[in-house]
């Protein structure tokens, strides 16, 4: 009888064990939500010569925000949609109006982006993957030679690229690192006053390297 419930401990021990190790495994699949923080430079496009003697001219800081995404695992690929919204602590120091970036003292504002990635699975936990979409951001417009920021914004209009890789800590919870580049080569101007200009051309690159780390439902 002892040598019956023993067996019987083991073989349920080993049909559960292979279900215990199912249910730990990560999916890249289904909704997802994240935190981000990472590196930002904001700058003089390179496509447009300014013709000013600075085009070099840029600024840098903290970027940090929040992402959600919807992925779908094909097996050996990934795919899926996201959005993020994210703010930064780039801005400029100099105090004369005319002198730094091209539109003067700036600080950067928010930013939104949606758009789509694609990717590998270099083994049943890493994620390496490609990513594109829209991006629309906001300049802030510091007055005169203060500190304050004044209602009036540039909104920016343009595209990103990027490139990372996920790696998943368990199931639900994951880590990542990634690079992105965007293209912002429209722009409008918000004035304090709600009256909003015609759109022109503008030629402004962005850098950034961020880390996440997310929850997947």
């Amino acid at each position: 009888m002892r040598k019956f419930v023993v067996a019987t401990f083991l073989t349920g021990a080993a049909v559960a064990s292979p279900a215990l190790a199912q249910d730990v495994s990560p999916t890249f699949t289904g909704p997802r939500v994240e935190a981000i923080l990472g590196y930002d430079h904001v700058g003089a496009g390179s496509d447009v010569d300014n013709d000013n003697g600075r085009d070099d001219e840029s600024i840098d800081g903290l970027l940090y925000g929040v992402g959600a995404g919807y992925d779908v695992n094909l097996g050996s690929a990934v795919v899926g949609v996201e959005g993020e919204w994210t703010d930064s602590t780039a801005k400029s120091n100099r105090n004369d109006f005319t002198g730094q970036f091209g539109f003067g003292r700036v600080k950067q504002g928010r930013d939104l982006y949606v758009g789509a990635r694609a990717g590998i699975l270099a083994d049943p936990a890493t994620l390496v993957y490609v990513k594109g979409g829209y991006t629309n951001s906001k300049l802030n417009v510091l007055a005169g030679n203060t500190n304050e920021v004044t209602d009036t914004s540039f909104k920016l209009d343009g595209w990103r690229v990027g490139a990372g890789v996920e790696r998943a800590i368990n199931a639900n919870t994951f880590a990542k690192v990634e690079y992105r580049y965007s293209k912002y080569s429209d722009a409008h101007i918000d004035f304090a006053n709600g009256a909003t200009s015609d759109e022109f051309g503008i030629d402004t690159d962005r850098h950034q390297v961020v880390a996440s780390v997310g929850w997947r439902f």
